[in-house]
């Protein structure tokens, strides 16, 4: 089957509304790497306490990259090693922060809706740049602050700014949560710093396992 096609049939599996637990206990952040040669691929997941973000659990797994490099395409690049990773979980998160696009995305389908769907739990797409989508830039750059990215006359996502004038960052739904309430999580989890604890701790898991392996 034709990935772009497959792509948006799994796309309609998407819940935009929010399906979190009443009571969540554990957070988790997703982020993926790739050694310089770009034919390893290593994965991380953290889980953190959701109260404190006191970090729980660390697991990585590594592999050989088994599909290509295509634009718009990399949930289905990135997402097999995820999957071990998160097979290697103790602890299950009741929500992942994944340091990727999710509905903001050409065809509204980003590796953290693929996630999401995948696994069948809620997750939020947090990035660091914006993919598609236009937004005031003039928005002052206050902690808290936020603005609609629109594409296509659609709202796929949310300009975030969690630190007074940092960056701000790309906010989108991936499965089972509106958007109104990921930019409370991100918010939340990014206390300190720019990042949220979630994917600030994948990204240095990442980053630490790609050293060893130099």
């Amino acid at each position: 089957m034709d990935y772009i096609i497959q792509q948006q049939e799994l796309a309609t599996k998407v819940i935009k509304e929010n399906k979190l637990p009443s009571e969540i206990q554990y957070i988790g952040g997703v982020d993926v790497a790739y050694q310089k040669d770009g034919e390893v691929v290593i994965a991380a997941i953290t889980i953190l306490d959701a109260n404190t973000l006191e970090l729980k659990e660390t697991v990585l797994h590594t592999e050989n990259v088994s599909f290509p490099y295509i634009p718009g395409l990399f949930s289905f690049r990135e997402l097999p090693p995820v999957l071990k990773a998160f097979k290697k979980l103790s602890i299950k998160p009741d929500l992942l922060i994944c340091d990727s696009q999710g509905y903001a995305h050409p065809r509204r389908f980003g590796f953290a809706c693929h996630l999401g769907v995948e696994l069948d739990i809620p997750t939020i797409g947090c990035a660091k740049k914006r993919l598609i989508g236009n937004y005031d830039t003039s928005f002052e750059l206050k902690r808290g602050n936020a603005i609609e990215l629109i594409d296509k006359d659609e709202v796929v996502g949310k300009v975030l700014c969690t630190q007074d004038n940092t960056k701000p960052l790309f906010v989108s739904i991936g499965h089972k949560v509106n958007l109104n309430i990921a930019c409370e999580w991100v918010l939340f989890s990014a206390s300190k710093y720019r990042l949220p604890e979630t994917t600030r701790t994948a990204d240095h898991a990442v980053r630490e396992a790609m050293k060893r392996k130099v």
